[in-house]
């Protein structure tokens, strides 16, 4: 998987950017540079569906056979363990939801403690870089591949 999304258009461009900067920042563990990139991710609410995309799509790559309930409990303890070590607002019932959402089985209306917006953008680099960890793909080729399939499901629809 190779590509890039600095020819996008600037809005997009600018999700991209902050998305790097908090999976950066999730990944060296740097809680001033954590906070203030979430801060902008959950500024712009297409942020989650670009994030999201680029969750399934990590996913896949690092379970190619599928996923079964396994899967999802070691990826969810792993992603929760390792983050609570650096951060203690960790919320696994957050994280889940992220993971449920990337595959299209969430359902927020049975959810009767439903995350924010601001929640979903606090854990959501963490379970990317924790995905990321898994599969050593740069996370610029997941934000490419994530925004190509968002435009070609746009135009389809």
């Amino acid at each position: 998987m190779t590509g890039t999304w600095r020819h996008l258009p600037a809005t997009a461009r600018a999700i991209a950017v902050t998305a790097t900067a908090a999976v950066a920042a999730a990944q060296a563990r740097d809680d001033q540079a954590y906070d203030e990139a979430v801060v902008d991710l959950a500024a712009d609410e297409r942020s989650g569906l670009v994030l999201g995309t680029v969750v399934r799509l990590l996913l896949e790559e690092g379970h190619p056979e599928g996923l079964a309930g396994d899967d999802i409990r070691q990826v969810l303890t792993r992603c929760v363990q390792d983050a609570m070590r650096w951060r203690r607002d960790v919320d696994p019932h957050v994280v889940l939801v992220l993971l449920a959402g990337a595959l299209g089985v969430y359902d927020p209306e049975g959810d009767e403690s439903r995350p924010d917006a601001a929640a979903l953008a606090r854990h959501a680099p963490l379970l990317v870089a924790d995905l990321l960890a898994v599969t050593g793909v740069p996370l610029d080729d997941y934000l490419a591949a994530a925004f190509t399939e968002i435009e070609r499901t746009e135009r389809q629809d």
